[in-house]
C-alpha cells in the first residue's frame, strides 16, 4: 500500500525495496556484491542502507542527516555504462511507486534523474 507520508520509516523501506530488486538484477548485482558482499543482513549492507536512508532523506526533506559526497565511490568503479544507470533508474522508480503515492514519488523521480544524469556527465558516459 502507498503512503503519503515521508519520513525517515517509509524512506528506509525504499531504500531497502530498492536494494532487494538491485540484488536481483544481473546488470546491477555485480557492483553492489563486489563493494557490499551478497547478504543485505550484513554490517556493511546495513551501514550502507542507514547511509542512503540519510542522503534520501536529506535530499527530499532537507532534514541535514547526510554531510557525504555521493559521487566520489562511484568514480572509482569499473564498467559503469549508461545501462547500468538507465536499470538503476527504472528499479528505482519501480520502487518508489511501490512504497509512496504519487506526489511524493514525483519528488524522488525527479532527484534520482537528475543525479543520474550529473553522475553520468561526470563519468564521461
Amino acid at each position: 500500500m502507498q503512503t503519503k507520508q515521508l519520513d525517515k520509516q517509509n524512506i528506509n523501506k525504499l531504500v531497502i525495496t530498492f536494494y532487494t530488486r538491485v540484488l536481483k538484477n544481473e546488470k546491477l548485482a555485480p557492483f553492489f556484491i563486489e563493494h557490499l558482499g551478497p547478504d543485505m543482513k550484513s554490517q556493511t549492507w546495513q551501514t550502507h542502507m542507514d547511509l542512503l536512508t540519510d542522503f534520501w532523506t536529506t535530499l527530499i526533506t532537507g532534514s541535514g542527516d547526510y554531510r557525504g559526497f555521493p559521487f566520489p565511490p562511484h568514480a572509482q568503479m569499473s564498467g559503469l555504462d549508461r545501462e547500468a544507470f538507465e536499470t538503476w533508474i527504472k528499479l528505482f522508480f519501480e520502487s518508489v511507486d511501490k512504497i509512496f503515492t504519487e506526489d511524493i514519488a514525483i519528488k524522488f523521480k525527479e532527484k534520482s534523474s537528475i543525479i543520474a544524469s550529473n553522475f553520468m556527465r561526470n563519468l564521461g558516459i
